[in-house]
């Protein structure tokens, strides 16, 4: 497994800093256990939990999944007991499927996950519904409105706002923990959103749901204000938009530069040279920056707008990955053997 290098860039853009990050936490940790042996007990909780919890399914289901009362949808979680009057209520435990389609709606799922040490987890989610925009990338910036807690229902941390952050942690760019992360890029974004005569926003058809996230995922040894080490964390969420993250300003949209589209960027390295390619602004290493091989077709002596300089990006579109020179199926900024450039 390929060491993920970490690079500060000053350049980088900071964000807004909460409890979903993975670098929230107090400044003291205690020393770490055996992840295994953490993971052993944190599977026993979360499991015990949604066999004896539910979701509050019957009001998400009393309307069309992706309606206008559904758009304000908010995942609530309550325990079955004869003593309460929820002895009937289906557990969260019996709604996994892990063979439905991706558009179906309430359904537990889970998914196999690994830390960067190599330790094996499973991270279930819940999908009250799974969304119509846009699907999001390891590597992009997500806007969610989310709440944060422990099983026992307190809450750390949340927010009815939709926030923007990274989900990818970089340098001195901070992401969110590796559980969050994992869960959110099964979801899709909203198809639009509508404002209101009050001026407040609704998000339209967006993706609503559940992560039940097991320490080694989350803060693992390291303890949040009022919350224990080794504690699992839940998430519900409403994932309402992404944006295109460019971590090296090389003019590509980082999850574009995922080739192998595994949804983990650190393991395509075009050079070999243990940077990243979207963390390197030179990805095929031939000299050229990749944000200078823009080029649309092999005159160099093209002024295409005007200024005085020759160019070769006829539209201007900005995009190196339509740009093959050679003509051997390779974009100029991954093709060792073609160093064109627009900056002459």
């Amino acid at each position: 497994m390929k060491t993920k290098k970490f690079i500060t860039l000053s350049l980088l853009i900071g964000l807004i800093t909460f409890s979903c990050q993975d670098d929230d936490v107090t400044a003291d940790s205690i020393p770490e256990r055996d992840r295994a042996e953490v993971y052993a007990e944190d599977i026993i909780e979360i499991e015990q939990f949604l066999s004896t919890h539910f979701y509050n399914y019957e009001e998400f289901l009393a309307n069309p999944a992706y309606s206008e009362q559904n758009d304000a949808f908010n995942i609530a979680f309550d325990t079955i007991s004869l003593e309460n009057g929820t002895q009937d209520k289906i557990s969260l435990m019996d709604m996994l499927d892990n063979s439905a389609t991706p558009e179906t709606i309430n359904i537990l799922r889970s998914k196999d996950v690994e830390d960067s040490s190599g330790q094996a987890y499973k991270l279930y989610y819940l999908v009250a519904r799974p969304g119509l925009g846009q699907s999001v990338h390891a590597l992009d910036r997500a806007v969610v409105s989310y709440r944060g807690t422990v099983a026992n229902g307190d809450s750390f941390d949340g927010s009815q706002v939709p926030i923007p952050f990274n989900l990818t942690t970089l340098g001195g760019s901070a992401g969110v923990v590796d559980g969050f992360k994992e869960g959110l890029i099964e979801f899709k974004t909203s198809v639009g959103f509508t404002e209101n005569n009050n001026g407040e926003v609704t998000f339209d058809d967006h993706g609503i749901g559940a992560i039940f996230i097991p320490s080694g995922l989350g803060y693992f040894s390291q303890p949040l204000v009022g919350i224990d080490s080794y504690t699992p964390i839940f998430f519900t969420f409403s994932l309402v938009d992404r944006n295109d993250t460019d971590y090296d300003l090389d003019n590509i949209p980082s999850h574009l530069e995922d080739l192998n589209m595994n949804q983990d960027g650190f393991d395509d390295d075009t050079d070999g040279d243990d940077l990243s390619n979207f963390f390197d602004n030179d990805d095929d290493g031939d000299g050229v920056l990749t944000r200078d091989e823009d080029l649309e077709d092999t005159d160099l002596t093209v002024d295409s707008d005007g200024d005085g300089d020759p160019t070769n990006d006829k539209n201007g579109d900005g995009n190196p990955l339509n740009d093959d020179s050679n003509g051997n199926g390779i974009p100029n900024y991954l093709d060792t053997e073609d160093t064109d450039s627009r900056i002459q």
